[in-house]
């Protein structure tokens, strides 16, 4: 199933696409789609409702704003270094464990909101990353098995970032990865029951056109699986959580010399069976 929220940003209503790309409100049905929701076994008994007929469902019209897929998460995890061509392009050594951090949940964005250039920005950068969201509260988990039954699903994420704020302000990288917009999301969420394997995905970026990021989810360091079964061992994961979980060689920062987003430029992102992304640049 293609969960997502429609609407105008703070009112979405639940939707779902339909295989045949059609999109419908099931706002009669859903309350919200978030973590409450998903831990309550939402997504088996929608399942079952859109089983007995989808045409009960009004059609959502197509120039109708697209929200992130669940309401904004408690937490937002993000992996750094997580490929090692990127890793190499940063000048960074490998990771021997998932270098984690955090995006303020207040970044959390649509997929095709506008991007703010946060004030004083002069490196805002571009990451296209697989995102996984959390179906069920995850804690000390024991093996992969467990882990990947505790994901409800995946979608795309942009982990927008402003270099300099992230690099040159401290050791904490969360300052670089925070401000508002700099977490779209989406468009949709696909089930984990849709997308059993997430390690093959292709993936790319491209900028005003051009492409930037090419990739796929098949070369990163450490998978879905063991992330989040090593972020449990830390944290309690709760569900709606969303784990960004890295990006591929192509970034900003590692051309050169180094190029950064605009005001006026324009991001388009897809990764395979997730859908696409795009968002204009503007300054804050």
């Amino acid at each position: 199933m293609k969960l997502l929220r429609v609407g105008e940003a703070g009112a979405e209503r639940p939707a779902v696409r339909l295989d045949d790309g059609r999109i419908i409100d099931v706002s009669s049905a859903v309350n919200e789609i978030d973590g409450v929701w998903l831990e309550g076994g939402g997504v088996e008994r929608l399942a079952a409702v859109l089983a007995d007929g989808a045409d009960r469902f009004p059609s959502v019209d197509p120039g109708t704003r697209i929200g992130p897929p669940v309401a904004r998460p408690g937490h937002i995890i993000a992996i750094g270094l997580n490929f090692a061509d990127h890793a190499k392009e940063a000048g960074m050594d490998l990771p021997t464990e998932p270098v984690v951090f955090s995006k303020a949940p207040s970044s959390y964005a649509g997929p095709d909101d506008d991007v703010l250039i946060p004030r004083g920005s002069t490196k805002t950068d571009w990451e296209v990353e697989l995102g996984v969201v959390i179906g069920r509260t995850a804690e000390y988990l024991p093996d992969d098995e467990a882990a990947m039954a505790h994901v409800a699903g995946y979608c795309i994420c942009n982990d927008v970032s402003e270099r300099d704020f992230q690099l040159q302000h401290g050791p904490t990288w969360i300052k670089g990865k925070s401000a508002r917009t700099f977490c779209p999301t989406g468009p949709w969420l696909v089930t984990s029951d849709e997308m059993p394997d997430p390690q093959s995905l292709a993936m790319t970026l491209s900028v005003n056109g051009e492409l930037r990021q090419t990739g796929s989810t098949a070369t990163m360091i450490f998978g879905v699986a063991h992330l989040v079964r090593y972020l449990s061992q830390f944290m309690v994961l709760e569900a709606g959580d969303l784990i960004s979980t890295g990006t591929p060689p192509g970034v900003g920062m590692g051309m050169k010399p180094p190029v950064y987003l605009k005001a006026g430029d324009v991001m388009e992102l897809e990764i395979e069976g997730l859908g696409r992304q795009r968002q204009a640049i503007r300054q804050a």
